[in-house]
């Protein structure tokens, strides 16, 4: 039996996690939502620029994107981006044919790939040798989902991302240098703050 394959290739370019999302906050003009996965995301989220429209999880792994879906749904009128590492995805395969079926309009979500859990001492994910990210997305309904080629390719796809009329998946596969700073880790202000970024909470 033949087969056709007709998803994005795994590109072999390797970026840095910190210049990509700092390449993404530089684009961000309209107070979109940003949601960043545990760890190495948030850190190099935090030090890209911190704004109230940020939200770090801490110690909920794999839970970036079902919450930046809950947020695009919630805002359908605010673009809202999430940040996740590819240990974590695996956690929550299941997300995202939920968010296929949904389909907002209104959400990009970019897979950090560097095929290790990093933050726990550099063990291979799983899939680091035989699963695509992105060939999963396709599959699981996102037909929007592609690898990024390199630096310019990924700033590319956001801004095309900014005005797609469904989700958005964008793969990119990383280097395995720690993240830059550290994120102020009190669950209590990082809610409070985020709440008060998307309109519906008085600031502190």
């Amino acid at each position: 039996m033949s087969t056709t394959n007709d998803t994005p290739a795994r590109n072999t370019q390797v970026m840095n996690r910190f210049d990509l999302t700092s390449r993404l906050i530089a684009k961000l003009k309209n107070e979109e939502a940003v949601i960043g996965g545990i760890g190495n995301t948030n850190f190099d989220l935090w030090a890209a620029g911190h704004r109230p429209q940020n939200f770090y999880m801490l110690g909920s792994m794999g839970l970036a994107f079902p919450i930046a879906l809950g947020v695009a749904l919630a805002q359908p009128d605010r673009r809202v981006f999430a940040l996740e590492g590819d240990g974590s995805l695996l956690m929550q395969l299941g997300s995202l044919s939920t968010i296929a079926t949904l389909a907002p309009k209104n959400l990009t979500m970019v897979v950090m790939d560097n095929g290790i859990y990093q933050i726990t001492g550099a063990q291979p994910t799983p899939g680091a040798a035989v699963a695509d990210l992105v060939a999963i997305a396709v599959a699981s309904g996102l037909t929007n989902s592609t690898w990024a080629a390199d630096e310019d390719d990924f700033e590319r796809l956001i801004e095309q991302s900014l005005s797609a009329a469904g989700p958005t998946l964008i793969g990119v596969r990383i280097d395995d240098k720690p993240g830059t700073g550290t994120t102020r880790r009190d669950p209590v202000q990082i809610r409070e703050r985020f709440m008060h970024g998307m309109g519906v909470r008085e600031p502190l």
